[in-house]
């Protein structure tokens, strides 16, 4: 007979790790599916130092390593597998993997999301290097430099504002076609002292030695700059398409619809971290997957079958 876990968690990012730890130390039989890498993109963080008890701060990799092994301790079931969808059936969900299928009694999404990419040279070997993907998370280190930012959506324009707080100067890229919209805080932006705004160019290539020392751009005013840093904020692609054709609210961006409580429009399914788009940090991911375990737990626990 198939086994029935009590909790099955998709992604084994920051929440669904975290949520792994909660609901295993608590006795609940607990699978956790992942096709990627263990500790998904935080291990792309190649400092964090606003992480709550690392006040020297530690690398995304040493901090998920012990998030992992943590998971482990308490008996969360790893299986590095494919999801390609799932299903309500009542009392029981069903998720199905390129492996087969696997029953819980609660599901709890933490996909995740993937950034598109500029794929031009010198990105990945420069990531982690002076080529971030989160302002937040990484202007700190980028303190009295000069920074540029891609991106024409709303989060590149708010993103450029606040790196103003920090970096000498930002270059705002928005590509050939400007920004996507007329957002309100562009007057902001635009009217920066801090700022300049350069659009109708993209980047073609990052270049530096052993970081970042600027990029070559498309052909027009100016064709290269120096920069220290090269924030990448493009749009954003929902690794969680396949939960979402299964009936679970998602907003027009691809990020799921959670109550305060993480509970999805379908009950027994919940979701955490960066697949419900709040902030993208690796402490309020942590802080939703403790949330979206409680509540299956108490979900399974109404249900009395445990």
């Amino acid at each position: 007979m198939e086994k029935i876990w009590d909790v099955i968690i998709v992604g084994a990012g920051p929440a669904g790790l975290t949520a792994g730890i909660y609901t295993a130390r608590q006795g609940h039989s607990t699978l956790l599916l992942d096709s990627g890498k263990v500790g998904g993109r935080a291990l792309e963080a190649h400092r964090i130092e606003n992480y709550p008890g690392f006040p020297q701060g530690l690398t995304g990799a040493e901090l998920m390593d012990l998030f992992t092994g943590q998971a482990k301790r308490f008996g969360v079931e790893f299986k590095p597998e494919t999801v390609i969808g799932i299903a309500d059936a009542g009392d029981y969900k069903i998720v199905s993997t390129r492996g087969g299928y696997h029953q819980g009694k609660t599901v709890i999404i933490a996909a995740g999301i993937q950034r598109k990419q500029l794929s031009v040279p010198g990105e990945m070997e420069f990531k982690g290097r002076g080529v971030s993907y989160c302002a937040i998370c990484d202007g700190p280190f980028f303190k009295d430099k000069v920074v540029a930012v891609v991106g024409s959506g709303h989060e590149a324009v708010q993103d450029a504002i606040h790196l103003t707080n920090t970096a000498s100067k930002v270059i705002a890229i928005p590509g050939k076609k400007g920004y996507s919209e007329d957002y309100p805080e562009l007057a902001t932006l635009r009217h920066n002292p801090k700022v300049e705004v350069i659009e109708g160019q993209e980047i073609v290539e990052i270049v530096g030695d052993e970081f970042v020392t600027g990029v070559k751009l498309t052909e027009g005013r100016v064709n290269k700059l120096a920069t220290d840093g090269v924030f990448i904020l493009l749009e954003h692609i929902s690794t969680s398409n396949i939960l979402v054709e299964a009936g679970i609210d998602a907003d027009e961006g691809g990020c799921i619809i959670v109550d305060r409580n993480q509970q999805t429009n379908l009950p027994g399914f919940f979701a955490a971290g960066d697949c419900c788009c709040i902030a993208w940090q690796v402490v309020t991911a942590a802080g939703e997957g403790a949330k979206a375990a409680l509540s299956a737990m108490k979900y399974v626990k109404q249900k009395g079958t445990t």
